[in-house]
């Protein structure tokens, strides 16, 4: 036993393998004659034996020594090195069938080998050499692993892609896991066996974790919907049974997966809903071989819309942002990703109506999509002069310069935030949409507002926070115990505000359907569970109290407003109050013009001038309400 642990730690010599490869030819070719005429070889085929045994040797040793069969390190053969075997034990065979026709027009019409014992070697040389490789490499993995023990997993999917996953694991972790079993919600494969393991229907999961240790269920499935996969995490969480993920075969490094690629379960898979519907053909109508700008693009809805546009063949995509690092690693993203795409990308700030104009003037684009602003609460509470000059003038030169330039379409990325607003960003939100929706009333070039809530993942997401504070041990903190949310995915809101722009005739405002508002504390307690930790002993949960501005829960229509649908199951359009554009143009004007005076309580109690139903929550501004 330990000359073989002896053995297993060295790499044996290539030349060693390649003469026990070129041995195992020759017992095969043996075994080959033995089995054909039933152990009594007759003399003419023992006396033929000598040429036919240098023949057979020396095609299988041209043949190993071109593929290199002897390079591979043995105790790690994977599927590469037995189908290189396969392909050229098979290719040495034919060789041997072409000569063998060949040769028989020469020798009397007899062949020099008969078919049959080409046939017998072909079988019997392929068998032997890879099954003692596997062999070997299983008798490494049992040898090496130090405490025999091998942590339990499931496998959730007893299709291709989970023979994939379980021939991955044994390939790559052998010796530290241990397939249990799968679970199929296909009825016909249950009870049936896969790979030496058992395949067991869902209902059987919470059975199965109860009665056996299990340290990981491993989805294998691709494309299994959030809700489903929410189901199963939450009776893994009850077992404390880690959930991971196969990624999509498009990940997979050469077409191949590999163990480290299997991930955690992200929240984000699980708060996502079923894939959207769009109306491509609708979309591709507005977009194909169009010039279309798009601010913000260096932010995390704005480079999403740049990524959901491309499929449709614009034109050209000019994207503006004055962040220049973000927008440099953009740039970066569509010269590898996207060569193909024409884009040309601009820095430069949406306040600056002169930079601004020159955009228009130079790359002329016809539509519009505007991303940009400061989103973040407290940031803006503290600083309103900001608020105004990026989210109303920053918006209002962009409207404006795109009636000017006659943009057929301007699509605004607007907040839940803006209805009812308790904050100043919210309310500059809101002063931007009614802008545009009272501009639009007076030109050609069609406004669309979109409003939806918070994405996962974006920039000052709760999320990525919440991520970072359970990596450094925590607490995880959270603002109120009761605070909720809406959520979705960023390429979800971004396919909707496609299909929201391709649908707009100019002056709505389109709410997304968000799904269930969300209890913050209950994404933090499920994400540190996700993570493996246990709350209260692992890790802990803080209260910080309400930020100012910041209200318990948001609303997607204020209390005057009403939805009518649309076609989409998803989108709905608000009803909302409509404002005369002259009126409306000189207060914002004013608006604008104390920026200059930087005094904040000036600029908000103007703001709720504008908007009568911006009432501050938890902020010093409450005593102008």
């Amino acid at each position: 036993m330990k000359a073989l642990e002896f053995l297993f730690q060295r790499n044996m010599p290539r030349w060693i393998i390649f003469f026990i490869d070129m041995f195992i030819c020759l017992f095969s070719l043996v075994l080959a004659y033995l089995v054909r005429f039933n152990f009594a070889i007759p003399q003419i085929e023992l006396d033929a034996f000598p040429m036919v045994f240098g023949f057979v040797l020396g095609i299988r040793a041209l043949g190993f020594y071109f593929s290199k069969t002897y390079q591979g390190i043995v105790k790690f053969t994977g599927s590469k090195d037995t189908q290189r075997i396969f392909s050229v034990i098979s290719i040495g065979s034919l060789a041997f069938v072409l000569i063998n026709m060949i040769s028989s027009n020469f020798i009397n019409g007899k062949f020099p080998i008969p078919f049959s014992i080409i046939i017998i070697d072909y079988m019997a040389t392929t068998f032997i050499m890879i099954s003692l490789r596997v062999m070997f490499k299983a008798l490494y993995f049992e040898l090496t692993n130090p405490n025999k023990e091998k942590s339990n997993v499931i496998i959730f999917g007893a299709g291709q892609s989970g023979i994939i996953t379980k021939r991955t694991l044994d390939r790559d972790a052998g010796t530290k896991y241990k397939v249990l079993a799968f679970i199929d919600d296909n009825k016909k494969k249950h009870g049936k066996m896969l790979e030496g393991s058992s395949i067991f229907g869902a209902d059987k999961l919470d059975e199965l974790l109860r009665n056996n240790t299990v340290a990981h269920l491993i989805i294998s499935v691709q494309n299994l919907s959030p809700s489903r996969k929410q189901e199963l995490v939450d009776i893994c969480l009850n077992h404390t049974t880690k959930v991971l993920t196969v990624p999509p075969v498009t990940n997979w490094i050469n077409g191949e997966l590999s163990f480290k690629q299997i991930k955690k379960v992200r929240i984000e898979e699980l708060l996502g809903r079923d894939p959207i519907l769009l109306d491509k053909e609708n979309i591709q109508k507005q977009v194909s071989n169009k010039i279309i700008l798009v601010t913000g693009a260096a932010g995390s809805i704005g480079r999403e819309i740049v990524r959901q546009l491309i499929p449709f063949y614009p034109k050209k995509i000019i994207l503006v942002d004055q962040a220049e690092s973000p927008l440099y690693d953009m740039e970066l993203e569509l010269f590898d990703k996207h060569k193909e795409q024409a884009y040309d990308v601009v820095i430069g700030d949406i306040r600056n109506r002169e930079r601004m104009e020159n955009v228009f003037r130079t790359f002329k684009p016809q539509l519009v999509f505007h991303a940009a602003a400061y989103k973040h609460v407290p940031m803006m509470e503290n600083n309103p002069s900001e608020s105004i000059f990026t989210n109303v003038l920053g918006t209002k030169t962009l409207a404006d310069l795109s009636v000017e330039h006659h943009i057929e379409k301007f699509v605004m990325v607007s907040t839940d935030k803006a209805v009812n607003p308790t904050n100043v960003m919210g309310a500059s939100k809101r002063i931007a949409e009614i802008y545009t929706q009272s501009l639009g009333k007076k030109s050609n070039t069609k406004f669309i507002t979109t409003r939806f809530g918070n994405v996962l993942d974006s920039n000052g997401s709760v999320i990525p926070r919440f991520r970072h504070q359970i990596e450094n041990g925590g607490p995880v903190t959270i603002t109120h115990p009761d605070i909720t949310r809406f959520f979705m995915t960023i390429p979800e809101a971004c396919q909707l505000v496609l299909e929201a722009s391709a649908m707009g005739k100019g002056g709505e405002i389109f709410i997304f359907d968000m799904g269930q508002s969300i209890k913050i504390i209950d994404l933090a307690k499920k994400m540190i569970k996700l993570s493996g930790l246990v709350l209260d002993k692992d890790i802990s949960i803080t209260f910080t109290g309400l930020r100012p501005g910041e209200k318990l829960y948001e609303e997607l229509l204020a209390d005057h407003e009403n939805s009518l649908p649309t076609h989409h199951s998803q989108i709905m359009v608000a009803k909302v109050k409509e404002y005369d554009f002259y009126t409306i143009n000189t207060t914002i004007n004013e608006l604008i013009a104390l920026f200059d005076k930087q005094d904040n309580k000036l600029i908000v109690g103007k703001m709720k001038l504008l908007v009568p139903e911006f009432k501050s929550n938890n902020s010093v501004y409450q005593a102008l309400d």
